[in-house]
């Protein structure tokens, strides 16, 4: 495989790196437009599926602060598994060492890279060609999926995943969207994430409020010709309510196809800290079927 820019190519290698049936992973770093390197995993079919392999983008959560490529391992490997997707796991820099916006940079980095060279991938963008991401992540993606929109990325971006995702600067709600955002003062206690966690990760984070790399709700934001989005969000979450907005105002506003499933009595991402309890592995294969929805409904 010819790859551009490549600076190391090597096969993954670690205790995450158990062999898994019909998976092929290989651990690569690629140069971002400042010169830093940006790490990447490739989750690719064994055997890739006869009608081509669709594309998927992933990146963690984290708040900015923490996780790596390990964090979405898991999910990577169910993508290529169930739907025969390449999936390209990003691992992007972290605050506070590297505060915004550091971490959009190197993600629309990655994803004009993987745009330019969805062919050496093995990949079809044409069977899909979707972006996710968890929490901070999920950010970050919705973040991918404006600039691939104000930049006409080619291929387009046909899909959205967003798992437990942040759109707001939650320090300058607009006024328009005060009386919707309850979850802030509901959950600022909840068990796994509460608003001194998130304080003290913007803090580290140091994002522009004023900048749609953070802030999808700026005042000269638009969400419009957004793609078909899928969105998963917990009900013991303070960031539960950014996602009820955004896919409400996708859907009835802007006329964009989605899907929101909405997990009561679990907190932010209860998933990763319980995850052999069965809610956890329902989460997971929903992911799936949310991804499976996302192929089905290709942008237009």
């Amino acid at each position: 495989m010819d790859y551009l820019d490549i600076d190391v190519q090597k096969k993954a290698k670690g205790n995450w790196a158990t062999k898994v049936q019909g998976v092929k992973e290989v651990d690569i770093s690629i140069s971002g437009t400042d010169g830093h390197k940006i790490p990447i995993r490739l989750h690719s079919p064994a055997t890739p599926p006869a009608d081509g392999s669709p594309l998927v983008m992933i990146f963690h959560g984290g708040g900015f602060v923490a996780g790596g490529l390990h964090n979405e391992t898991e999910s990577s490997r169910l993508f290529v598994q169930n739907l025969g997707c390449v999936v390209v796991n990003v691992d992007y820099r972290l605050a506070p060492k590297h505060p915004f916006p550091a971490a959009p940079n190197d993600c629309w980095d990655a994803t004009k890279w993987v745009a330019a060279n969805a062919a050496e991938l093995k990949a079809d963008p044409s069977k899909g060609f979707i972006i996710a991401g968890t929490s901070s992540g999920g950010n970050l993606a919705a973040v991918c999926g404006v600039l691939a929109r104000d930049h006409q990325l080619s291929p387009p971006v046909t899909g959205l995943l967003l798992m437990v995702p942040c759109f707001f600067d939650s320090h300058d709600i607009p006024e328009k969207y005060k009386g919707d955002l309850k979850s802030y003062e509901e959950q600022k206690n909840a068990a796994t994430l509460n608003q001194s966690l998130i304080d003290t990760f913007e803090a580290a984070y140091k994002p522009d409020g004023n900048s749609t790399l953070y802030n999808l709700y700026t005042p000269n934001a638009t969400r419009a010709g957004l793609p078909p989005t899928f969105l998963q969000v917990c009900e013991l979450d303070p960031l539960r309510d950014d996602a009820i907005v955004f896919e409400r105002e996708l859907r009835e506003d802007l006329g964009i196809p989605t899907k929101l499933l909405k997990y009561d009595n679990v907190p932010h991402g209860f998933w990763a800290f319980w995850p052999h309890k069965e809610e956890s592995k329902r989460f997971m294969m929903d992911t799936v079927d949310g991804l499976r929805w996302l192929l089905s409904h290709p942008s237009k």
